[in-house]
């Protein structure tokens, strides 16, 4: 098993299902900056076995830790869409 961030999971778990209910614009590049934006503002879990993946799991899926994650995607979200990047030629 590889080292691995348990809140980029969570994040990219959610992500759709909050989008769908906000206003802001969902293309890919919006997407992307949406999640490193969320996942900037969101501790790091980190965990490298399939054991210390179980044990995050149990231990991070509580009632505030999903609130969190939820209230930094709506956040970024809004920002994103107020700076969207559409069409920069980012190279």
């Amino acid at each position: 098993m590889e080292l691995k961030n348990y809140m980029e999971e969570a994040v990219k778990d959610v992500i759709d299902n909050v989008l769908k209910d906000l206003d802001v614009c969902k293309c890919g590049k919006c997407k992307l900056d949406i999640m490193a934006l969320t996942l900037n503002n969101l501790p790091p879990k980190y965990y490298d076995t399939e054991k210390g993946e179980v044990y995050t799991k149990v231990n991070e899926l509580k009632r505030q830790f999903e609130v969190d994650i939820i209230s930094q995607i709506t956040k970024a979200a809004f920002y994103v869409n107020q700076h969207k990047r559409h069409g920069e030629d980012l190279r």
